[in-house]
């Protein structure tokens, strides 16, 4: 084998820990909307500046540095074109609202510090955070908050007044401080966990509206596969009769006569199938004498597609992941028993044929378990998937060859569809050294959950 068990163990958990946006090739973008939200409030915040600086030096009187903060200004709108011409992420727009922060302290140091009123407004930009960015983000922006206001609570230029200036006693002011300080950690904490319930609500609604649809794509094809079933019946049974009376006419020694018994086993394995499809799901009961070890399962699904030319390699790891290498230790105490259901030998055979297809000389399939998890690794050496479908596996209609030798790109969609009814995740990847992997996993309740119920 070219890879240890510890190599293939650590590459599943990565494809089964990878951040479900970015195994859908989504980017770290914050979307047209959230840009332009952002835009747009940072423009209104400085109209507000400006309108304020406005009013209170020539409507109420009071003496402002009016170079200096209109210059503060001025530099802010400059900053806010500079993002409107350039694509905004969460990083950057993370800095932004770190700079809006620097930019409202620097102009509360010149027009009074922490006695500005208007000194409520550092908690602005950490509320916006903890609606769109991260919790990480959030803490970081809070951070600079709560310093910005502690610098101005003692370092700062006089409050603006008309006559001489006003102190507030020292008492007052900390009392400020603490109310922005309970302010920015209470909204901010607030502020980010309702909208991450939100998001969470949102993304789970989405993943349901997924599932249902697939379930109405299987559906169908299910609806297809019966009408097929009824329509090929006919057919069928007029090519295994041809077939027979064609071997009966061949003598022994006839060069054709290997070609017709395997024209007869392959119409006897079309019946099978079809047999299956019009079997009624209640048929197939449940119970004990109808669950197998969990390495027994895979080999079961995987037998009917073992080919002279491709070699089919079964591993099995336990705990402490020493390898099984007589099949008849597959039935461990500590392996998992799971029910032979159709979807999981479907499904599970669906990709060993897949894999089986596209090898060059050898498939592995490797079988893992532990207390809490059961998995397995098909990889093939062939040209591995196409990059361009990669990301796109497991959806309808999507395949390498869709359109060639009557290839639909079905399989792995039904494979995956099925899997996942019974609590599978599953990433699909291209091997380093070439040839491609398919990862399958489960948490051993969702596994064994038949046998509990039996």
């Amino acid at each position: 084998m070219t890879e240890t068990v510890e190599t293939k163990r650590v590459a599943l958990e990565r494809s089964n820990l990878e951040d479900p946006q970015e195994r859908f090739g989504r980017a770290d973008g914050l979307g047209p909307a959230g840009a332009r939200t952002l835009t747009m409030i940072r423009w209104v915040a400085l109209m507000g500046q400006l309108v304020s600086l406005l009013v209170v030096h020539f409507g109420l009187g009071f003496p402002l540095p009016l170079e200096i903060t209109l210059g503060i200004v001025a530099f802010g709108a400059f900053y806010n074109l500079v993002c409107q011409s350039v694509r905004q992420s969460s990083r950057t727009a993370a800095f932004g609202l770190a700079f809006d922060i620097a930019q409202l302290a620097y102009l509360l140091y010149w027009t009074g510090g922490l006695q500005n009123p208007f000194a409520l407004m550092l908690i602005a930009p950490v509320t916006v955070s903890a609606t769109i960015l991260s919790g990480r983000a959030t803490v970081w922006l809070s951070f600079l908050a709560l310093i910005s206001a502690t610098l101005l609570a003692v370092v700062h230029q006089p409050l603006p007044w008309p006559e001489e200036a006003l102190q507030l006693p020292d008492l007052y002011v900390v009392g400020l401080w603490v109310a922005i300080v309970i302010a920015t950690l209470f909204i901010a904490g607030y502020t980010y966990r309702v909208n991450r319930d939100a998001r969470r609500m949102s993304d789970a609604f989405a993943a349901t509206r997924l599932a249902l649809s697939r379930e109405q794509q299987l559906s169908a094809l299910g609806g297809l596969a019966a009408a097929a079933a009824h329509e090929l019946g006919t057919p069928l049974s007029t090519i295994a009769v041809v077939a027979r009376e064609l071997r009966k006419d061949l003598p022994e020694d006839s060069e054709w006569r290997e070609d017709v018994e395997l024209l007869l086993s392959e119409s006897a394995r079309c019946r099978d199938i079809l047999t299956e499809f019009s079997r009624r799901p209640d048929q197939d009961t449940g119970g004990p004498f109808k669950t197998v070890p969990f390495s027994a399962m895979v080999e079961s699904a995987a037998a009917p597609h073992q080919r002279e030319d491709v070699v089919v390699i079964i591993e099995q790891h336990g705990p402490d992941g020493a390898l099984d290498l007589e099949p008849g230790e597959a039935a461990a105490a500590d392996q998992p028993r799971v029910v032979l259901t159709p979807e999981m030998n479907q499904g599970i055979g669906t990709l060993v044929q897949n894999a089986v297809q596209f090898a060059s000389e050898t498939v592995e399939i490797t079988v893992y378990w532990d207390e809490n998890t059961a998995s397995i690794i098909i990889e093939d050496d062939g040209p591995g998937f196409a990059p361009l479908v990669l990301d796109r596996l497991g959806e309808p209609y999507v395949s390498s060859r869709a359109g060639q030798d009557g290839h639909m790109g079905l399989g792995i969609f039904i494979a995956k569809t099925l899997l996942e009814r019974g609590g599978a995740s599953l990433a699909f990847s291209n091997r380093a050294e070439g040839g491609a992997r398919v990862a399958v996993r489960w948490t051993r309740p969702d596994l064994e959950a038949g046998v509990t119920d039996s």
